[in-house]
């Protein structure tokens, strides 16, 4: 028999621990943080990177950098 999954779910379980170990930087593409945040109110709150603000070439290379430290 298969397990049962949580009433949580896993996904949220696993974002919020990417979050509580600051591995994870929300980048919003052809849309908002506060439509982001209607949809996951944890993931919508961090700070992160826009392609309304930074050109897709800033942003991939504000990670690049991110990854490397």
């Amino acid at each position: 028999a298969a397990a049962a999954l949580p009433a949580e779910g896993i996904a949220d379980r696993e974002l919020s621990a990417l979050l509580v170990r600051d591995q994870l930087v929300p980048v919003v593409h052809n849309t908002t943080y506060e439509a982001l945040r209607e949809v996951s109110p944890l993931l919508g709150s961090r700070s992160g990177l826009s392609t309304v603000e930074n050109s897709m070439a800033d942003v991939a290379a504000k990670l690049a950098e991110l990854v490397a430290l």
